[in-house]
């Protein structure tokens, strides 16, 4: 195949997917976080308002950590609490050593938010960062 051949075989690929309209765009989002020796790969991800978000959080440490998401009160509670486990909430989820674990939530309103693990010295040691929640 010649080289302008190629050029064309990839244009007519690319004019056959179906281009993503901001609406469907709007429909899902992903981020992926990565805890790898007790810290977090990102200090700051950006979401969209009012659309489902699916977190995949890997763990790649041989010890457990959580991923809490919400504002500075929540963070605090969380800090000062001694809940050793949590149950069927989305925005606090458990991540067991060496696993990866979804979770999916939905930001309703714009601005900005906290992820952090509160397992004992665990924030203290730099594992927290923000959510940007854009209108």
């Amino acid at each position: 195949m010649t080289r302008y051949a190629g050029i064309a075989v990839a244009v007519t690929i690319a004019a056959a997917v179906p281009a993503c309209t901001n609406a469907q765009a709007r429909n899902a989002a992903e981020v992926r976080l990565t805890m790898h020796w007790s810290r977090f790969d990102q200090g700051v991800v950006t979401v969209p308002r009012g659309v489902p978000v699916t977190f995949v959080y890997t763990n790649d440490d041989p010890i457990a950590h959580e991923v809490i998401v919400g504002d500075q009160a929540m963070q605090l509670r969380h800090e000062k609490g001694t809940e050793p486990a949590h149950g069927d909430r989305p925005n606090e989820t458990d991540v067991p050593a060496n696993s990866v674990v979804t979770t999916t939530i939905t930001f309703d309103e714009a601005g900005t938010v906290f992820f952090a693990c509160h397992l004992p010295g665990h924030y203290a040691y730099g594992m927290r960062g923000l959510v940007r929640v854009t209108p």
